[in-house]
């Protein structure tokens, strides 16, 4: 049985309210990305107090802007930033890292989807806090999409809470990140995704490419947050291609599949660029499903550099390089990536399989609140994808896969709404500390 995608990603696009039926906005993202623009720096080392200049000037107005939103919505937001002193060789003298939250609170408080950027910036010289630093790409673009994402989503009442973030402090060590990211396992909450978009609004490569139908999701593969005794379990199952990051990063590529018009996901294996890092890492230190957006193709001459012409090139990362109708189709795809998990049930904790030495493979899971059936994954051993499935109802916790041997094939459970709406999946395999 083949699993049909399209028709699924179709049907979490259907609107609930009114005010979802809107489409992202070019027009809105360029006018937001301009204004955060217009603040001159936003140098976490930048002024906090200054009324028009620096970067507590822009999360004043990043604050402003979602209680703007929720006055729409009769309060469906609520704008509460978090605080933490970091000292680090950036920060020398150290530095207040201000995280400005909006909380869309869900029928369940304590499960929660989470779409980020981060709203500083930088020049050449990561100490230069002076200096203009517009910071339009990296990262009033991400950024940009999280305030649109609240004036889509708001309104509507979702199974999970949604959490919108502007982090400061990321080109210091993603620092707002860790925050956030800690504050997170403080107040135990379940986190059902990140999703972090950093660079997510330019189509010119710094060799002229134009690379416009799609977006780069990097997702770890072996966890960081594992410990040697869990790494080896996970080599055991074979499931290095299959954490929970890795398995949210093959979701929006199916939810992307079903966006007319929109873009191909490409599902890049790897956490981050090459030897570099972003806001979701904090995450994923500490075991949490998180992915981060970012475009088909990087101008490295419009990241952090001083706003400058040398030798015929234009450096600095300025609004007039980005692409806003290709940024507004990044929004949606984290829009539509957000209705599906937020109104999905929460994964399952755990796939326990057994069947060695048999011709069929036995699947246990963990039962999941509130969910109103199961989806038993399987694929051989050869495939990336996931290519059959069967589905169980709400009161099942076990299925046995006749035939189907467990040497050759990957098996993963999730779970299903009463609507039919998909959580990720959980890989299956012996438990860490299991013996054969």
């Amino acid at each position: 049985m083949q699993t049909s995608y399209v028709a699924l990603a179709a049907l979490l696009l259907l609107p609930a309210t009114a005010a979802a039926q809107q489409a992202p906005s070019p027009t809105r993202l360029k006018a937001d990305v301009d204004k955060l623009v217009s603040f001159g720096t936003r140098h976490t080392l930048s002024s906090p107090d200054h009324p028009t200049r620096g970067i507590g000037a822009a999360r004043r107005w990043f604050g402003d802007e979602l209680k703007r939103i929720a006055s729409r919505c009769g309060g469906c937001i609520a704008v509460s930033p978090i605080e933490r002193r970091f000292t680090n060789a950036r920060l020398p003298d150290g530095a207040n890292v201000v995280n400005v939250l909006g909380i869309q609170r869900g029928r369940d408080p304590n499960r929660v989807v989470i779409v980020q950027g981060h709203i500083d910036s930088r020049v050449s010289d990561v100490m230069n806090f002076t200096a203009d630093s517009p910071g339009a790409n990296d990262d009033a673009s991400g950024v940009a999409l999280v305030l649109e994402a609240a004036r889509l989503l708001s309104g509507t009442t979702f199974d999970a809470t949604i959490i919108y973030a502007a982090l400061s402090g990321e080109e210091q060590g993603l620092l707002g990140a860790t925050l956030l990211a800690e504050t997170v396992k403080e107040k135990g909450w379940i986190v059902t995704a990140v999703l972090n978009n950093d660079i997510v609004g330019n189509t010119v490569g710094q060799n002229g490419t134009r690379v416009a139908d799609r977006v780069r999701v990097f997702s770890e593969g072996i966890r960081a947050s594992e410990d040697a005794a869990a790494q080896l379990t996970r080599r055991g199952n074979g499931g290095e291609d299959d954490g929970p990051s890795r398995a949210l990063a093959r979701a929006i590529d199916s939810v992307g599949e079903g966006i007319p018009g929109g873009l191909d996901v490409f599902v890049d294996r790897r956490p981050d660029r090459f030897g570099r890092g972003g806001d979701h890492e904090p995450f994923l230190r500490l075991g949490y499903p998180a992915v981060r957006f970012s475009v088909g193709i990087e101008n490295y001459n419009q990241q952090h550099q001083d706003l400058r012409t040398a030798g015929g090139v234009e450096y600095g990362d300025t609004s007039d390089k980005m692409d806003f109708p290709y940024l507004a189709k990044v929004t949606a795809l984290n829009v539509a990536t957000i209705r599906r998990l937020a109104d999905a049930p929460a994964a399952p904790a755990m796939v326990t399989l057994r069947g060695a030495v048999g011709s069929d493979t036995n699947v246990s899971w963990a039962a999941v609140p509130g969910a109103a059936g199961y989806r038993v994954h399987w694929r051989r051993n050869d495939k990336q994808q996931w290519t059959d499935h069967r589905d169980m109802p709400g009161t099942a916790t076990e299925a046995v896969l006749k035939d189907i041997i467990v040497d050759d094939h990957f098996v993963g459970v999730s779970s299903l709404s009463g609507k039919g709406l998909e959580s990720i999946v959980t890989f299956g395999g012996r438990p860490a500390g299991t013996t054969r």
